[in-house]
């Protein structure tokens, strides 16, 4: 009998699936979720909304009303909107219609793992431009493989996953001048920066925006995301959507969300920045870490003990981080994202604590 596995192609066999360690802790700063749980209105306007909704019907083939407000409410054209299962769904939806054997996409690198995983499996080739030592992008490295590979799609996270930075909107321009393919900014944490590369659609039909409710919109739980692109883009991206992609309940909560987040939801993304700062100054002052600023809701902190160390030291304190040391460039980091002030207050506490431990061992 033939093997089954026989079917499954080559580069997805030589893949590890994207997966997270199964451990949890009453301190879980580990995923960059909003420490906050979505505002107590948004969740009763939630439920008041589909009280009435059959569920035995399908939701809205086209989600026409969310794609009217989200299209208000990130300044674009509704047939310039697609809504989603989380923006993971889109960002697979974009590469679908554009990878395939022998297509590139330029990635910069250390960044979201997902972009990767989803170009191997379509059988396209990566392209990694790495970051400047400092961890901001490097225009120059990106213009010089745009130049030698003429990537189909160009993929960059800004702010970026893992490393918080944001690439500077002149250095975008060069970019897509210099593209012939799609460049798509993954702008899941852009509420956190107070910057958008939005404004820049209307000049450049080879943009696409993505963003998601996962993070600044507290809606992790329901999968949200969108997808900001000229109308004739849109239309060949839609094709690798699934019908029925998004359930009623995710796509009211959405409207709502819309609706509440000036009063809502504005206030708590202002409460995360200033906890970042505070959390990045206290991280100076310890010895042994080197945080990295960031404009995200996350940071990658240096450390002289091993980052493997580290996680299982904090979680033995009841609090789950991110090692992210099998990353490019990353082999001494670990990622926190920030949590409510009680909760990064334990978090410094614990960190005093182990690396006054280790220099008192020595």
């Amino acid at each position: 009998m033939r093997d089954a596995l026989s079917n499954i192609k080559p580069e997805v066999q030589g893949l590890k699936a994207y997966a997270l360690r199964p451990h949890s802790a009453s301190i879980k700063i580990n995923q960059n979720e909003n420490p906050w749980d979505a505002p107590g209105r948004i969740r009763s306007e939630t439920l008041k909304r589909i009280e009435t909704r059959q569920w035995s019907r399908y939701p809205d083939f086209v989600a026409a009303n969310l794609h009217e407000e989200l299209a208000r409410f990130a300044g674009w054209s509704a047939d310039g909107v697609i809504a989603g299962n989380g923006s993971n769904e889109l960002i697979q939806a974009l590469l679908m219609v554009t990878v395939g054997p022998g297509k590139r996409v330029l990635i910069c690198e250390p960044t979201f793992a997902l972009y990767r995983q989803i170009t191997t499996v379509l059988g396209g080739e990566i392209i990694a431009a790495p970051v400047g030592s400092d961890f901001r992008f490097d225009p120059g490295a990106i213009r010089d493989a745009l130049r030698r590979f003429k990537p189909e799609v160009t993929i960059i996270c800004s702010p970026n996953n893992p490393t918080g930075q944001v690439l500077d909107d002149d250095d975008l321009r060069e970019v897509l001048h210099e593209n012939s393919g799609v460049v798509a900014i993954d702008e899941a944490y852009h509420e956190f920066a107070g910057h958008s590369v939005v404004p820049l659609l209307r000049d450049h039909s080879n943009l696409v925006v993505l963003r998601t409710f996962s993070k600044a919109m507290a809606l992790a739980g329901l999968r949200v995301g969108y997808l900001l692109a000229a109308p004739a883009l849109v239309t060949e991206i839609k094709k690798a959507v699934l019908p029925y992609n998004l359930n009623v309940f995710s796509q009211t909560a959405a409207e709502v969300a819309l609706d509440n987040f000036a009063n809502e939801l504005r206030p708590l993304v202002n409460g995360i920045v200033a906890e970042r700062e505070r959390l990045f100054s206290e991280l100076e002052k310890i010895s042994g870490l080197t945080p990295v600023r960031s404009s995200a809701n996350f940071m990658i902190v240096r450390s002289v003990i091993k980052p493997q160390t580290v996680f299982t030291e904090l979680l033995g304190h009841d609090i789950l981080v991110r090692d992210v040391s099998s990353y490019p460039m990353l082999k001494d980091y670990f990622r926190v994202t920030v949590g409510r002030p009680e909760e990064n207050e334990k978090l410094i506490v614990a960190l005093r604590e182990i690396f006054e431990a280790m220099a008192t061992s020595r």
